[in-house]
């Protein structure tokens, strides 16, 4: 029985609730399949929920209750599948990783964060040292040295007026 094709033979020859069966006994325990679970989980209840006919009575034909023109029969109460769960992630079950930078309920992860300030911080960086190769850049940090190379000047004069008037 090594053969997959004839695994697979055998599998399509099974009934759809025997199959269901099957599966859910193949994916019990893999924490990876949790998914897969659920949806079986949630076929074998719909499942067991149709299989009894007296559950849901059939609706009568609107004709024995109604004799107007425009009645409609409505059909089988609960005829539909039910609304399918949300599946939720079992307990102890690895997390869903995490995408783009956030984590699966939208707040953005620690690594995420520091990897933007560092980006910033760098274009920061970069965009000073691309100002300084420019003529204009230029200017303007000859302008700063001018204007600290006359203060310090100011400043020594300043201190030798003190002096020499200290020394009167």
């Amino acid at each position: 029985m090594s053969d997959t094709r004839e695994i697979v033979a055998r599998l399509a020859a099974l009934p759809d609730a025997e199959l269901v069966t099957v599966l859910r006994a193949a994916v019990e325990g893999r924490s990876a399949l949790w998914a897969v679970r659920a949806a079986l989980d949630e076929l074998a209840g719909a499942a067991h929920a149709g299989s009894d006919p007296d559950v849901s009575p059939a609706t009568p034909d609107a004709s024995a209750h109604d004799s107007g023109a425009g009645a409609v029969a409505s059909g089988q109460v609960g005829g539909g599948f039910p609304v399918p769960a949300v599946p939720v992630q079992p307990t102890g079950m690895p997390t869903l990783p995490e995408t783009g930078g956030y984590s699966p309920s939208g707040v953005p992860t620690f690594e995420s964060v520091r990897d933007k300030v560092e980006q910033r911080f760098g274009t920061a960086q970069g965009m000073g040292e691309l100002d300084r190769q420019t003529p204009a850049g230029r200017s303007a940090d000859e302008q700063f040295a001018a204007r600290e190379k006359a203060a310090r000047e100011r400043l020594d004069q300043i201190r030798k007026s003190l002096r020499g008037k200290s020394a009167d």
